[in-house]
């Protein structure tokens, strides 16, 4: 049986969105071709996989993860075309956690629309995003290095368990500030260091130059993630696509409210570890007002500054490109952004 699309699916995603951007402009010919490849590669006998694909894939994500790919390689000099494949898989294996997430998380809304778990319901959507994680393993097969085989396989595992310790931290309050940079390691750094990573096996580095963007991609995923948990209590939920308080709303101790705890009042603490514990927003303006006046917000800004800051100190290992450039821009506006 096939379900329809959504009345406002897109049908395909958009060649112009990519290359728009100053970031995406210099790699703009690559990104073209990691479009028409991710569609290609979409491809199934089965008309659901392909039309939940597309949904999820044209949903108006940044395309970061293959960005990265792509402006690593070129920043050593890649000249070949398997940094397309490269590119294109690891977007499958970031849309697969996406759809697996939404499910977890009992998500309705995405990226300012209704998500795929939502529109067609839980069943399809993992299995769409198991779909996924056998096709990217496919294509790297195809690239043929063994050693990107495994930085990307042990990857999809670090993922795993980051997502694991994610659910199982949920409703505790008790979570302290290193267990929290161990998780979003795991559950959204790890896919950005595999990206630079890989990128840079791909291209031939050096040791020194690989271990450099290794280390570029896992500071940039924590800062990614370190400015997103600040703007579930600060950001525009229009600009967001998501509700403010989303995270307390699951009951995760992020690190606006583990720094809160920290530093508020025995009132205040009491206050933020109850809301952490029941979930629900009940008492959402109770815990903004005290995520403000402890200080917590501008402590986890300035831990996502430290951690661009060291992404940035990597790239000196690297010789002058517009692609170093375009990497050296990324790492500033991951503080800089608002959604």
């Amino acid at each position: 049986m096939t379900l329809p699309m959504p009345a406002n699916a897109p049908t395909s995603s958009s060649d112009s969105q990519a290359s728009a951007s100053s970031l995406h402009a210099v790699v703009a010919d690559d990104f073209t071709a990691v479009n028409r490849t991710i569609m290609d590669q979409l491809a199934s006998r089965v008309p659901l996989v392909e039309t939940i694909g597309q949904y999820i894939i044209a949903s108006g994500g940044k395309r970061l993860r293959p960005l990265l790919v792509l402006l690593s390689a070129r920043a050593l000099g890649y000249q070949g075309d398997k940094h397309i494949s490269l590119a294109t898989l690891i977007e499958f294996m970031h849309t697969s956690t996406l759809l697996h997430d939404d499910v977890v998380d009992e998500s309705h809304m995405r990226r300012g629309r209704i998500t795929a778990n939502d529109a067609w319901g839980n069943a399809p959507s993992v299995l769409v995003g198991d779909y996924l994680y056998s096709r990217s393993f496919q294509m790297m097969v195809q690239i043929g290095s063994l050693k990107i085989m495994d930085v990307l396989s042990s990857a999809t595992c670090v993922i795993a368990e980051g997502e694991v310790q994610q659910l199982t931290n949920v409703g505790n309050p008790d979570i302290d500030e290193a267990v929290y940079f161990e998780t979003i390691q795991g559950k959204t750094a790890m896919l950005f260091e595999a990206a630079t990573h890989s990128g840079a096996i791909l291209a031939g580095a050096d040791p020194q130059r690989e271990a450099a963007l290794q280390y570029y991609g896992r500071y940039l995923g924590l800062a990614f993630q370190l400015v997103d948990d600040l703007l579930d209590y600060q950001g525009d939920a229009e600009a967001m696509g998501k509700n403010v308080g989303d995270d307390l709303a699951e009951g995760k101790p992020t690190l606006p409210l583990i720094q809160a705890m920290a530093a508020g009042t025995h009132e205040q603490a009491k206050t933020i570890r109850q809301a952490i514990r029941r979930g629900g927003l009940e008492r959402l303006e109770e815990v903004l007002a005290i995520v403000r006046d402890t200080g917590a917000l501008d402590y986890t800004r300035a831990r996502a500054e430290e951690m661009s800051a060291k992404a940035l100190e990597q790239l000196d290992f690297l010789p002058p490109s517009r692609y170093r450039d375009s990497m050296a821009e990324l790492a500033r506006l991951a503080v800089e952004r608002q959604n």
